[in-house]
């Protein structure tokens, strides 16, 4: 067991990554959920994309743009767990700072990519839905693939600061980060200097694309709540609403966890510091495991093509 406690450094090369604080003792049983919920993200998520590419009935926006998610989703869950799962099994705590920085910058990056895609996605359903005779005219692949490239560009671009900033602060009290992964506050905080900035800038950048991608999401469902609400039939505004559920579980399993990380982080000072980073934790692992879950169950044309594929392999 590591002395966490004895740990002093100035401008550290490498970070000690405590875990889960006062659950040390559990690791090894909070890795087992966490193995088997990682293990689910990587198959589901590679089948996801290998569906999509084999399949040429779901080369649609639809599903492009849901390729893009589950690239993301893979890149997401493998920049921090396994090395989370070498806290969890070796007690393999220690990560070169430039490794923490970069962990920082994907972590952060491509949550932003993946809250641009849901606006893409939305974006899909409002034009299949208000413009359906439009749809492929509208959302060409040329259109789909710049709509995914700006998603990518904004979330590397305002995370860029993010490493820098940290990189230019004294670390002289310890190197012992009280996380799992390298999270952006809970490094700065080992700074030894004002460290306003960062956090001014880390909201900043939330409210901006959490701000901006709720609110585009939001005036797309009301265009298209509008739209439903005017069709003659019930069976038919049944039907259509159906065609966006998908995509609202997914809205739901990205945000709900990041909100509720969020707040408790920022706002809350009597939550256990335990509960802060299993929240965390459940905000980087719960989406990736369960959108290709939704998707898969919930969309016709997946379904079918996994209940094929494996009929097939069976045979």
């Amino acid at each position: 067991m590591l002395d966490f406690n004895s740990t002093v450094f100035t401008n550290p090369s490498t970070f000690i990554l405590m875990g889960i604080p006062g659950l040390e003792e559990m690791h090894i049983w909070i890795s087992i959920p966490f193995f088997l919920m990682y293990v689910v993200a990587l198959m589901g998520n590679i089948l996801i994309l290998f569906i999509i590419k084999t399949e040429t009935v779901l080369h649609e926006p639809m599903f492009y743009f849901l390729s893009m998610l589950a690239i993301t989703d893979l890149i997401l869950s493998t920049s921090t767990f396994p090395k989370m799962l070498g806290i969890f099994w070796f007690n393999y705590h220690e990560i070169n700072f430039h490794a923490c920085l970069t962990q920082m910058f994907f972590i952060h990056a491509f949550s932003g990519v993946e809250s641009g895609l849901l606006v893409a996605m939305a974006l899909d359903r409002y034009v299949a839905i208000c413009n359906p005779l439009r749809h492929s005219s509208i959302l060409k692949n040329s259109v789909v693939a710049q709509v995914g490239i700006v998603a990518f560009l904004r979330g590397l671009v305002l995370t860029i600061p993010h490493p820098f900033l940290v990189r230019r602060w004294p670390y002289c009290r310890t190197n012992v980060v009280p996380h799992t992964y390298c999270e952006h506050m809970a490094v700065v905080k080992l700074a030894c200097a004002d460290i306003s900035i960062n956090s001014l800038y880390s909201l900043a950048v939330i409210i901006l694309i959490v701000g901006t991608d709720v609110a585009c999401i939001s005036l797309s469902y009301v265009q298209i709540l509008r739209t439903v609400f005017n069709l003659p039939s019930k069976d038919a505004r049944v039907k259509t609403l159906s065609t966006c559920g998908s995509h609202i579980c997914v809205i739901l399993t990205f945000y709900i966890p990041a909100l509720f990380s969020f707040l408790t982080h920022r706002f809350s000072k009597h939550i256990p510091r335990h509960t802060h980073i299993l929240l965390g934790n459940m905000y980087l692992l719960v989406p990736p495991m369960l959108n290709p879950i939704i998707y898969g169950v919930r969309t016709k044309q997946i379904r079918e093509c996994v209940l094929q594929l494996f009929i097939i392999k069976t045979n």
